[in-house]
């Protein structure tokens, strides 16, 4: 589908390039017809209804519509790298960060970025240790029984919605 957005951008696009061309030629030769009585006024008139009308229209809906389906694709590739992310996590309960990212082809940050998203959004329970590297899929609710930290057994705090740190180890619990 976005790559369709994309084509029907570029097809409205060059229909507005060539019936401004066929518009331009049209009027041009009405200009330099010997028989015709067509003047450059109102060549340059009918140019100006024509591309106001019909050309800039369908050159501008289509640079629109072009874009929209280019931002629909990043999207969706970042969802994609997304739902990978959460498959890989889910099979292995356990992994480390820097297997997360030669497996999705991105780095650290973007890992961080995906997993601190999925929070948000509360597609993902666990916690991840970002000294060792490790991030740990756990069930919610196991989770919330738990007031040590998994880790080194210290106390948790609050760090925001959906993420308890371990105050002396730094491991970060995400709750859905």
């Amino acid at each position: 589908m976005v790559a369709s957005t994309r084509i029907i951008g570029l097809v409205l696009m060059a229909a507005g390039a060539a019936i401004g061309l066929v518009a331009v030629a049209w009027l041009l030769s009405g200009v330099y017809d010997p028989d015709g009585d067509l003047e450059w006024s109102g060549a340059i008139l009918g140019l100006a209804v024509i591309f106001a009308v019909v050309v800039f229209p369908l050159a501008g809906g289509g640079l629109v519509v072009y874009r929209r389906g280019s931002a629909e694709a990043t999207l969706f590739e970042r969802a994609g790298a997304q739902r990978k992310l959460l498959g890989i996590i889910e099979a292995a309960g356990e992994i480390t960060i820097a297997d997360l990212a030669l497996q999705l082809q991105g780095t650290r940050d973007s890992v961080r970025d995906d997993l601190y998203d999925l929070v948000s959004k509360g597609l993902f329970a666990g916690y991840v240790d970002w000294d060792r590297g490790v991030l740990y899929a756990r069930q919610a609710s196991q989770m919330r029984q738990n007031e040590t930290c998994p880790n080194c057994g210290g106390a948790l705090s609050l760090a925001g919605k959906g993420l308890i740190r371990c105050q002396y180890c730094g491991a970060e619990i995400f709750l859905p």
